[in-house]
């Protein structure tokens, strides 16, 4: 069974109310759309990112290939300019190697800042 994201109201990184990071692809830990976490997010998918090809070649270098369609889970493959959550971790370690994808500060979850900070979300953010 899955558990979904706490039923208290879930913010995003400026305070306010989360919203909505992409339906196409569906996104977000609970694939609701999304970058809503809760206890069984191990990975914390709480950053909303715009994939760049530089970030998905990082991505598929470490051991985690965004690109490839996956149809028995129902992933269909990232290309440059989706919107995905993207687990706050490897954000973290793609910024450390130049290649963070910008980020939609108002769909990315305040749990993110367990791991980037706001500076650095900010610094990435694309204007919405």
């Amino acid at each position: 069974m899955i558990r979904h994201a706490e039923t208290k109201a879930q913010r995003n990184v400026l305070g306010g109310a989360l919203i909505p990071c992409s339906t196409d692809p569906m996104t977000g830990f609970y694939r609701t759309g999304c970058c809503e976490t809760g206890p069984d997010d191990l990975g914390s998918h709480t950053v909303c990112v715009v994939v760049s090809e530089p970030f998905l070649a990082f991505s598929r270098a470490v051991g985690n290939d965004l690109s490839t369609p996956m149809p028995a889970h129902g992933f269909p493959g990232l290309r440059p300019g989706d919107q995905w959550c993207l687990c706050a971790p490897r954000w973290q370690e793609a910024l450390e190697a130049g290649v963070a994808p910008p980020v939609i500060l108002e769909a990315t979850h305040e749990g993110a800042l367990e791991y980037a900070s706001l500076e650095d979300l900010q610094a990435h953010a694309l204007d919405t």
